[in-house]
């Protein structure tokens, strides 16, 4: 039993002492050879096989946890003129594996926006010179971009205005950074969703003598054409794939438009009279929208 023991150590004893005291016995494992031919070869060996420290393991993540073949690559745009808030938000999306660029304004951020292409906008309302709304307004303008409005303003009416204006997102400071990193996760997922690769079918929808197309994004009464707005459209949309079935505002906030995390609903009720004022302009009877007190909205199969 001590003979395996002594035999690893045995190439510190001198050669002869080791041959004279200790015959070699047929059943003992060898030493190993320690000649500069085989201790290069062992080292080989050895850094062949990964060890506990290397940064790609056996499961195929890094260090984090996280899998490298899907690290997120979209490039964000971060604009805010508050230089500690810059620092903070982009070294914590930095650490996600996002690309950052900042801006302290406006104009800077349309500048930077024009000379390459962004996959998320974190867009601050009290900017100098050219304010948050009035950018979000002009890359709206231009660009289907997701936009997540990050301010200090944080009544029921800012955030109404914000979404208005075609934001995606609203979130007011302060504010925690899991939460700001789970917003920007559900919005890029959002937007590679919509801009895939994968063929996405949309019936024409029909309800209460109204025809939408969702791919040719226009709705008619006969032959009449609605007039509508991106954010009516898609609440159209909705209440007509669901026709009949009423719909919690919640619900419609969620799969209308996407609006994950906005606790106050009142902005439903404000497009839900906007949209009824539309239909009723085409001619069609505004009360085919019809309001569930105390639950929601439903439109007239």
């Amino acid at each position: 039993m001590c003979c395996p023991r002594r035999s690893r150590g045995s190439s510190r004893l001198p050669r002869t002492a080791s041959a004279r005291t200790i015959p070699p016995r047929e059943d003992a494992p060898r030493a190993r050879d320690h000649s500069p031919g085989s201790n290069a070869t062992g080292r080989q060996r050895r850094r062949s096989q990964p060890t506990s420290g290397a940064i790609i393991g056996t499961s195929g993540t890094d260090r984090s946890g996280r899998d490298p073949m899907t690290l997120p690559q979209a490039r964000i745009l971060v604009v805010d003129d508050e230089d500690s808030i810059l620092q903070f938000v982009s070294y914590n999306l930095r650490k996600e594996g996002y690309e950052v660029e900042c801006a302290h304004d406006g104009d800077e951020a349309l500048a930077l926006f024009d000379a390459k292409p962004f996959d998320l906008v974190i867009l601050d309302i009290m900017l100098p010179g050219t304010d948050g709304y009035e950018v979000c307004r002009r890359l709206r303008a231009r660009s289907a971009v997701p936009v997540l409005f990050l301010s200090a303003r944080d009544t029921e009416l800012d955030k109404v205005v914000g979404l208005e204006l075609g934001a995606d997102d609203y979130l007011a400071k302060p504010f925690g950074i899991r939460e700001l990193q789970a917003r920007v996760k559900a919005l890029l997922r959002r937007a590679a969703g919509a801009g895939g690769t994968q063929p996405v079918a949309h019936d024409v929808l029909k309800a209460a003598g109204i025809t939408l197309d969702e791919d040719a994004h226009e709705a008619r009464f006969g032959e009449t054409l609605i007039d509508l707005t991106p954010r009516e459209f898609e609440l159209l949309a909705c209440l007509m794939r669901h026709a009949g079935k009423v719909l919690s505002r919640e619900h419609l906030l969620r799969e209308a438009w996407g609006w994950q995390y906005l606790v106050e609903t009142k902005t439903v009720d404000t497009h839900v009279k906007r949209l009824r004022d539309k239909l009723s302009q085409a001619g069609v009877d505004p009360s085919v929208v019809e309001t569930v007190r105390g639950y929601g909205y439903r439109i007239v199969a």
